[in-house]
């Protein structure tokens, strides 16, 4: 016992198992002895180390099927078989061949009575039954089985910890663990990608050199709020992210998790970042393409809607000309005429026939937008940028890059958003709503507008440097009543497509309905013209339109008082007469441009008259606008 004691106290590991058989042998005075491995799916035995006749025997594995083996791991206790072990296994060959006398096994039991393998010697001289023998032959096979649990669970803890490993390694986020003074104290591969720098330059470092000042903060906050939770609680979502740092300089957004753990009476921090850059730039992307698509869209039904274009006149005639000398240029163009005139469509045309034709045409209606928000939809905005600005959001003009941009109703832009409209046409730049990083943009400006600019100018409700930035090539739309037979033309197109929608046989326009429809005066342009049209088409019966029910009423001159038909006796007019007559003729006037007073194609032009003069004559002559 004490020379198995003293060979085997300094060994652990195989170096035991090794020390353990080679003294055993010694000791018992046997030549052999070994220690195996039990693995009961097989019913293999696998030798942890193995003496034979002064040497050892490598790889060696054995079924334990009809041998005495077998009889130790299925009893769970000693076998002694002390003489003429061959009389027993007659059919053993590994016996034969040792020429092996007698036998003697017992089992390593776990700590929960399975079976971990089993110690044995053999001899070619019978081993008396001693007790004392027993007695230490189980003492170190206890020693053995100790060994060997130790040995599997170090074997559990090095596979876990080589999963966790792996699981670290193979983990897309980066893992970073701090320890109490914010020290980084370990890394995963990822956190080096990420931060693009090696783990060795990276522990030991503060993690706040890694983060905005503000983020460290906040991430000292949480963390002492981690410590005052229960166990088991200790961890959470950073809200709203990080902005984090590579040491050469260069940052991303990255969403984050935080945990707190303690060992050995010491707390550290695991942090998990994830670069969501690309995640960010993809929803933008996205954001970006469902605008542009819903901007074609409206490109494609104003294209299918509107007709201004159609026509022979000689002043739309100049229009076309116009477009065709300057749509190849980049020139700003700045497209004036009254509502209803087609400004949008020929700001497409323009487009249509630029360079820019592949890129988006963006338009943006400068009326419809409220004053608070249209600095926010032109250059668009960051974050937290004001109420509600919950995410970041691309301006129109950023979406217009390298193509152009329309923006009508350019007389309705806030006065004080018109120096930032200036920047951009000169300098090609802006600044986002709450952002600090200036942004350039290669963009066509078309602008359009129902009002007199010049007078805007005038009156300082418009800037006269942007102005003339605007005036580059001034392009005016003739009303429609300026456009003699276009009218015809336009009803007649609009007329057919109508019908063709409803699925309706239409005649073509009679002489009768083309009179009516230039004796309009329009005020509405083609853009009434295109709603009077659909209603006749509606209301047509018998394939013929219905103007009838179609134009306004203010189309029908009111009946001619007998004044106007008949002079008195002798040809001479009464006071009352000429002021019937006067009456008369201003209705017939206010009828024609349904009851526009002043401006162009007003009342008072059709009169010759001075706008506040026709205005006191309607106030003496009672010529009030029907409600």
């Amino acid at each position: 016992m004490r020379a198995i004691l003293e060979g085997t106290a300094t060994e652990t590991g195989h170096g035991f198992f090794a020390a353990l058989v080679q003294n055993l042998a010694k000791a018992l005075g046997t030549h052999g002895a070994w220690v195996t491995e039990y693995f009961p799916e097989t019913r293999r035995l696998r030798a942890l180390a193995f003496w034979m006749d002064g040497g050892w025997v490598k790889d060696y594995e054995v079924d334990i099927a009809g041998t005495p083996c077998e009889r130790v791991i299925d009893t769970a206790q000693l076998v002694h078989f002390p003489d003429r072990i061959l009389e027993i296994y007659p059919h053993e060959e590994e016996l034969r061949q040792a020429g092996a006398v007698s036998y003697m096994g017992v089992p390593l039991l776990n700590t929960d009575g399975t079976i971990l393998g089993h110690m044995a010697v053999i001899d070619r001289r019978p081993i008396p039954e001693e007790p004392r023998v027993h007695a230490i032959f189980r003492i170190f096979a206890a020693r053995a089985a100790a060994e060997l649990q130790r040995l599997r669970a170090e074997a559990e803890v090095r596979a876990r910890e080589e999963k966790v490993r792996r699981l670290l390694g193979s983990a897309m986020d980066a893992i970073i663990e701090l320890d109490d003074h914010f020290r980084i104290s370990s890394v995963n591969p990822a956190a080096e990608k990420v931060f693009q720098c090696r783990s060795d330059r990276m522990i030991g470092e503060d993690f706040r050199r890694f983060i905005d000042q503000e983020d460290a903060r906040r991430l000292a906050g949480l963390i002492a709020d981690l410590d005052r939770r229960p166990p088991g609680r200790q961890f959470c979502w950073v809200s709203g992210g990080l902005t984090a740092r590579c040491p050469e300089g260069s940052s991303f957004p990255a969403e984050a998790t935080l945990s707190r753990f303690e060992v050995r009476r010491q707390k550290f921090t695991t942090l998990i970042l994830r670069n969501v850059r690309d995640r960010i730039e993809a929803e933008q992307k996205i954001q970006s393409l469902q605008t542009e698509r819903e901007i074609l869209r409206e490109e494609l039904d104003a294209l299918q809607r509107d007709g201004a274009l159609i026509g022979e006149s000689p002043a739309l005639t100049q229009v076309l000309r116009d477009i065709a000398q300057v749509a190849p240029t980049d020139a700003t163009v700045l497209i004036a005429g009254e509502t209803g005139t087609g400004k949008e469509l020929v700001a497409r045309a323009v487009h249509a026939a630029s360079a820019r034709r592949e890129r988006p045409l963006i338009t943006v209606n400068c009326a419809a937008i409220p004053a608070t928000l249209i600095e926010s939809e032109l250059f668009g905005h960051e974050p937290g940028a004001f109420t509600g600005a919950t995410k970041r959001r691309e301006g129109r003009f950023a979406l217009a890059d390298k193509g152009t941009i329309f923006l009508d109703e350019i007389g309705e832009l806030p006065l004080d958003l018109q120096p930032k409209l200036l920047r951009v046409l000169q300098e090609g730049e802006f600044d986002p709503v709450g952002g600090s990083a200036t942004k350039k943009v290669n963009v066509r400006v078309l602008a359009a507008t129902n009002r007199d600019l010049a007078k805007a100018v005038k009156d300082g409700r418009f800037r006269e440097d942007l102005f003339y930035r605007l005036n580059v090539f001034p392009l005016r739309l003739p009303p429609l009543r300026e456009r003699g037979d276009d009218i015809v033309r336009l009803a007649a197109a609009f007329a057919q497509r109508f019908a063709a929608k409803i699925g309706r046989p239409l005649a073509p326009l009679t002489a009768d309905c083309a009179r009516r429809l230039k004796a309009y005066g329009w005020p509405g342009n083609v853009r009434e013209l295109q709603n009077v049209i659909e209603r006749a088409v509606i209301t047509a019966a018998d394939g013929k339109l219905n103007l009838d029910r179609a134009l306004p009423e203010a189309a029908a001159p009111p009946p001619m008082p007998a004044a106007m038909q008949e002079p008195s006796a002798g040809g001479i007019r009464t006071a009352k007469e000429f002021e019937e007559l006067e009456r008369a003729n201003i209705l017939r006037a206010l009828a024609t441009t349904n009851w526009k007073v002043s401006g162009e194609g007003g009342a008072a032009r059709l009169l010759g008259m001075n706008p506040s003069t026709l205005s006191s004559r309607m106030k003496a002559l009672k010529i009030h606008k029907p409600s």
